[in-house]
C-alpha cells in the first residue's frame, strides 16, 4: 500500500521553525479553487479541511441548524420560525413566560403569540420555565486534581452544586412524572441525568438515564442530549469504552453536536476510533468508524474511503474525505508564491548597519565570518525548502528563455517546456512521484464513484482533478455534461469554466484580453471597497481575504505576460509602478515604462493593469530618476545628465509614514519631506566627496565622514541636487585628464563618490532609489551571478532583492589615475586604502557567488564549511589583499597608514 504524507511535507517544512515563520497561516498559503462547503449536510462543514484551527470554521454557523430548536419547532407546530423558536427557548426570560402563563404577557413575541398559546402548549412551557430556572446552575463544579477533564472556572461562577440537590431531584421527578407528553417527559428525565451529571452523582446519573430515559422509547434529539450526559457520567466513573462509543452515538445522530462530541471521544480513549470500529454493528456505524478513523489518520485517507464506498457509495461524509483529499492536493499544486534557490539557496554576505565604535571598524575579517554563520543558521529552514520545492517542481525562466530573448517564443515551446515551476503554466509536469501517484489514484476512486452515485458532486470532484491534471479539454467537458440545480454546485461549475479557459491559453494576445473583458470582467475588475484608507485599524486584517480564484487567474496572467517577455506588464498585475523604487533593476523598469508609453492599449490593459500605475508624482520624473541613477553607478556622467534634466520639480520618493496613537490606532499618511531633507534627489551633501573616518552608518555623516578639502575646486557646492552633482563629476573628469597633483586629486574625488555611493559605502543609498542608508535587502552581496532572481513573474517582487551590482573597477580605474599622478606619499597611502576597500567589495562579490557543492542538511557541514571558508581565507589574501600588500610594503612608515592602523582594527591585523 502506497504511503502518502503530503500533510507531513507541508507541516514541516513551513511550520517546524515557529521562528522562521511565526506569522504564517497555512490555510493562506495556497489558492482554495475547489469549495469544499459545497458539500449537502452542513453538519460535516467542522470537519473540512484546515490547518489553522482545530474545526475548520470558515463558514457561517447558522448553516448548522439546532437540533434543539429544529425539534421545539416541531413541537409547536410550525407556528413558529426558527428566528421565533430560538428567541424563545434562549432568549426569552422565565419572568416572560411566566407572564404569559398568568395571562398578561409583555413580550412582543408572546403577544404575537397570545394567551392562548400557553393553554395549547402548557406543558412545554412549564418545562421552559423550569429549565430556564435551572440554566445558570447547569455547569460542573471545578475539583482540580491530574485527571480533571475539565476547566477551571471562576470560583464565584454558579454550577450545580449550588442548587439543594435533594429538593431539586424531587422537584424534576414530580414534574417527570406528571408530564403526559413523552418528549416533554424525556426532557426532564434529561435534566435529573444532567443535574446528576454536573454535581458529580455519576452512578446516579446512569441509574437517572435507565430510569427516566430509556423507559420513553423515543430516540430523537432529548435522547442524544440526555445520552451526551450519560457518556460524560461515564468518563468520570472512568468507564471510557462505554462513554466513547456513546459520544460515537452522539455524533452520528446530533448535527449541532458534533465537534464537542469528537473531542469528548478523544478525551475519552486514546484509542478511541479502533475501539469505536470494534464496536460497529451496522453499515452506518462502520461507515461512521472509517470516516473518523480517515479523519484522525488523513496520511492516506484513499484506502478508507475505498471501504466508505463499498459500504454506501452515496454517504455524505465520503464527500468529507474527498474534499478535504481534493484540498490537501491544492496545498501542494497550488501555493501562493513560489520560491527558487536563487532566492534562498546561498548564504548572502550581508554589509549592514553595526555600531562598532570601540574599534571604529566592521568590516573586519572576523565580523565578516560572523556575519556569515548568522545566515547560515537562519537560511537552515529556508535551504529545506528550496529543497522540498526544487523536487517537488522543477526548472524556471531562466532554463526556459535562454539568451533572454522571451517574446521570441513559440506556442510549442511554450506549450512544452517543462522547465516551470508554477502549476498554470502552460506545459509543466514536474511534480514529484508521490504527488503524482496521490492525485492519481485520488482520480481513479472519483471516476468510480461518479459512476456509481447519482449526486453530481463526484463529476465534479473529477473535472477539478483534470483540470489539476492539465487535461482542461477532457475537465470542461465533464463540466458540460452535468445537469443540477443544485446553486452551489453551478457556482462551483462556473468557476471551474472560467478556469479551463484561461489557465489553458498558452499565450495571451489582444484578442484574449478582449475575451476576459467581455465575458470574465467579474474575476478581474476589483470591486469599490469603501473604508478610512488613513487608519489601518478601520478594517486591519493582516492577511487580507483568503486567496481568491481572481487573484490565482491574476498570477495565471502575471505568468503568461513574464513568459512572452512582457515584464513591465507582468509586473503591474501584481505590483504598482512606486513599487519599482524598492529593486530598480534596468531591464524591469525599461519594461514597464514601455507599456506605460504604449498606445492604444486594450481595455483590459487600461483597467486591469494600468490601474497599478499609482501616482509617484510625475511618472516621467520617477523614471528619470531611476536611469539617471544608474547611469552614475556605471561612472556615465553625461548620460546621468540628461535624464536628470528630465526632472522637473521633484516630490521625493514616493513613502508613507506609519503613525500609531492611541485614540486613532495605527494611520498611513505620505511622507511628506523637510525642504532640507534628502528626498531621492535634492539635498546631497558634498562630504559625499569625502572619506570615512569609521564605518558606522547610523552615526551622522559629519561623525562618519571627513571632507578632502575642495578649494581647489569651488564648484563644490556644501548642498547639491543630483543635476547639480553631475556637473560636478563631468568638471572633476575634465581636470582629471591633466597630469598635475589636481588632476590627481579630480580623479580621487570621483574614486571617493563611486565608492561612497556602492554598497560598501556610507551613501550606498544615493543611486538606488532610497532614502537613506539604513538596513534593507539592497545591502545584501546577493547571488547575481545569473541575473534577475525573478524566475515566474513578480508577485513576490518586495519579498526578494535585486539591483545590478556594484562594478567596484570603476572606482580602481580613477583611484589608479589619481596614484599615478600624485607625488605626495599621504596621499598616495590614503588612495591605496580606499582602492583596498574597493578591491573588498570584489571579494564579498566572489564569495556570494562562489559555488558550494553541500548543503546543511549534510552531515558533515561544519568541517566542510570550516575547510570552504579556510580556502576562501586563502584566496581571499592571493587575489584581493593586492593594494593592501601595496601599502604594506611602500607606505608602511607614513602617518596616514599609521592613522589608518589606529582606527581599522582588520587593516591593523593585516599590517602585523
Amino acid at each position: 500500500m502506497k504511503k502518502y504524507i503530503l500533510s507531513l511535507a507541508v507541516v514541516s517544512l513551513f511550520y517546524t521553525n515557529s521562528n522562521a515563520c511565526a506569522w504564517s497561516d497555512p490555510d493562506y498559503e495556497y489558492f482554495n479553487l475547489f469549495t469544499q462547503s459545497i458539500i449537502k449536510d452542513k453538519s460535516y462543514l467542522p470537519f473540512l479541511h484546515t490547518y489553522s484551527t482545530r474545526f475548520f470554521g470558515d463558514y457561517n454557523p447558522s448553516l448548522i441548524p439546532d437540533d434543539n430548536i429544529e425539534t421545539w419547532k416541531k413541537y409547536f407546530n410550525n407556528q413558529l420560525n426558527y428566528a421565533e423558536t430560538q428567541n424563545l427557548v434562549y432568549k426569552v426570560s422565565m419572568n416572560d413566560l411566566n407572564a404569559l402563563k398568568n395571562g398578561t404577557p409583555t413580550n412582543p413575541l408572546l403577544q404575537k403569540l397570545g394567551t392562548g398559546f400557553y393553554q395549547k402548549y402548557k406543558e412545554g412551557i412549564d418545562y421552559l420555565i423550569e429549565a430556564k430556572y435551572l440554566e445558570p446552575f447547569m455547569s460542573i463544579n471545578y475539583v482540580e486534581n491530574e485527571n480533571s477533564f475539565y476547566y477551571n472556572r471562576d470560583e464565584n461562577r454558579k454550577n450545580a452544586t449550588s442548587l439543594d440537590y435533594n429538593k431539586t431531584i424531587a422537584a424534576l421527578t414530580s414534574l417527570y412524572n406528571a408530564a403526559r407528553n413523552p418528549e416533554i417527559k424525556q426532557r426532564y428525565g434529561y435534566q435529573l441525568v444532567r443535574l446528576n451529571h454536573y454535581t458529580r452523582n455519576y452512578d446516579s446519573a446512569l441509574q437517572a438515564f435507565k430510569s427516566y430515559i430509556e423507559p420513553i422509547k423515543l430516540k430523537g434529539t432529548v435522547y442524544y442530549m440526555a445520552l451526551d450526559q450519560l457518556a460524560g457520567a461515564q468518563r468520570g466513573l472512568e468507564m471510557n469504552a462505554d462513554a466513547n462509543w456513546n459520544f460515537f452515538q452522539v455524533f452520528m445522530n446530533r448535527k449541532d453536536r458534533k465537534e464537542s462530541s469528537f473531542v469528548s471521544m478523544k478525551l475519552s480513549d486514546t484509542a478511541s476510533f479502533s475501539n469505536i470500529m470494534k464496536r460497529a454493528s451496522t453499515n452506518e456505524e462502520k461507515n461512521m468508524a472509517y470516516f473518523l478513523l480517515g479523519y484522525e489518520d488523513f496520511n492516506n485517507p484513499i484506502p478508507i474511503m475505498d471501504k466508505m464506498f463499498d459500504i454506501n457509495p452515496d454517504s455524505e461524509i465520503l464527500k468529507v474525505m474527498a474534499v478535504r483529499s481534493i484540498n490537501e492536493l491544492e496545498r501542494s499544486y497550488l501555493p501562493i508564491y513560489y520560491y527558487t534557490s536563487d532566492a534562498f539557496g546561498r548564504v548572502s554576505v550581508y554589509r549592514g548597519n553595526t555600531e562598532n565604535n570601540a574599534s571604529k571598524d566592521t568590516t573586519s575579517d572576523k565580523k565578516t565570518t560572523e556575519v556569515k554563520e548568522v545566515k547560515e543558521e537562519k537560511i537552515s529552514f529556508w535551504q529545506k525548502i528550496v529543497r522540498f520545492f526544487k523536487n517537488l517542481f522543477g526548472g524556471s525562466k531562466s532554463d526556459a528563455s535562454g539568451d533572454g530573448n522571451k517574446a521570441d517564443q513559440s506556442d510549442d515551446e511554450l506549450l512544452n517546456n517543462p522547465n516551470r515551476i508554477p502549476f498554470y503554466t502552460t506545459g509543466y509536469s514536474g511534480y514529484d512521484d508521490n504527488t503524482k501517484d496521490y492525485l492519481n489514484d485520488l482520480e481513479k476512486f472519483t471516476s468510480k464513484a461518479k459512476e456509481k452515485s447519482k449526486d453530481e458532486y463526484w463529476q465534479i470532484a473529477d473535472a477539478y482533478l483534470k483540470f489539476l491534471k492539465k487535461d482542461y479539454k477532457e475537465s470542461t467537458e465533464i463540466l458540460n455534461e452535468i445537469k443540477t440545480t443544485n446553486p452551489e454546485y453551478l457556482e462551483e461549475i462556473k468557476r471551474m469554466k472560467v478556469l479551463n479557459d484561461i489557465v489553458s491559453q498558452p499565450k495571451v494576445d489582444a484578442a484574449f484580453e478582449d475575451h476576459l473583458m467581455k465575458d470574465y470582467a467579474e474575476y478581474f475588475v476589483e470591486k469599490e471597497v469603501k473604508k478610512d484608507t488613513a487608519n489601518v485599524n478601520s478594517d486591519y486584517d493582516y492577511y487580507g481575504n483568503a486567496p481568491s480564484t481572481a487573484e490565482f487567474l491574476k498570477d495565471v496572467m502575471a505568468n503568461r505576460y513574464f513568459l512572452q517577455g512582457e515584464d513591465g506588464k507582468s509586473f503591474l498585475m501584481n505590483n504598482k509602478l512606486s513599487d519599482l523604487q524598492y529593486n530598480p533593476n534596468s531591464s524591469l523598469v525599461k519594461s514597464v515604462e514601455a507599456f506605460y508609453r504604449k498606445p492604444n492599449k486594450t481595455q483590459f490593459e487600461q483597467q486591469i493593469i494600468a490601474k497599478n500605475m499609482d501616482s509617484v508624482g510625475s511618472v516621467d520624473a520617477f523614471f528619470s530618476t531611476i536611469y539617471g541613477d544608474r547611469a552614475m553607478r556605471l561612472a556615465d556622467f553625461e548620460k546621468a545628465k540628461s535624464y536628470y534634466e528630465k526632472v522637473q520639480k521633484f516630490g521625493g520618493i514616493p513613502r508613507e509614514n506609519y503613525d500609531w496613537t492611541e485614540k486613532d490606532g495605527q494611520k498611513i499618511t505620505p511622507k511628506q519631506y523637510a525642504s532640507s531633507e534628502y528626498n531621492g534627489f535634492n539635498n546631497i551633501p558634498s562630504l559625499v566627496f569625502g572619506h570615512n573616518v569609521w564605518e558606522s552608518y547610523q552615526s551622522p555623516d559629519a561623525e562618519s565622514m571627513k571632507s578632502e578639502g575642495y578649494t581647489e575646486f569651488p564648484f563644490i557646492k556644501d548642498n547639491m541636487n543630483k543635476l547639480e552633482l553631475t556637473d560636478v563629476l563631468i568638471q572633476l573628469k575634465k581636470i582629471g585628464n591633466g597630469k598635475d597633483e589636481k588632476a590627481a586629486r579630480a580623479n580621487q574625488l570621483i574614486g571617493n563618490l563611486l565608492y561612497n555611493t556602492s554598497i560598501l559605502g556610507y551613501y550606498r543609498h544615493l543611486f538606488v532609489m532610497d532614502i537613506d542608508n539604513s538596513n534593507g535587502g539592497k545591502y545584501y552581496f546577493w547571488n547575481n551571478d545569473k541575473g534577475n532572481p525573478y524566475k515566474y513573474y513578480y508577485k513576490n517582487f518586495l519579498d526578494t532583492s535585486y539591483i545590478e551590482p556594484d562594478n567596484f573597477d570603476l572606482a580602481i580605474n580613477y583611484y589608479q589615475k589619481a596614484l599615478k599622478l600624485s607625488n605626495n606619499k599621504e596621499e598616495k597611502a590614503r588612495i591605496l586604502f580606499q582602492m583596498a576597500s574597493a578591491e573588498q567589495g570584489k571579494y564579498y562579490q566572489y564569495e556570494a557567488k562562489a559555488p558550494k557543492d553541500f548543503d546543511y542538511s549534510d552531515p558533515k557541514w561544519s568541517e566542510k564549511e570550516d575547510a570552504r571558508q579556510k580556502e576562501m581565507d586563502n584566496l581571499k589574501n592571493q587575489k584581493y589583499r593586492t593594494y593592501f600588500a601595496q601599502l604594506k610594503a611602500q607606505y608602511s612608515d607614513a602617518e596616514t597608514t599609521k592613522n589608518l592602523m589606529g582606527s581599522c582594527s582588520y587593516f591593523s591585523y593585516f599590517m602585523r
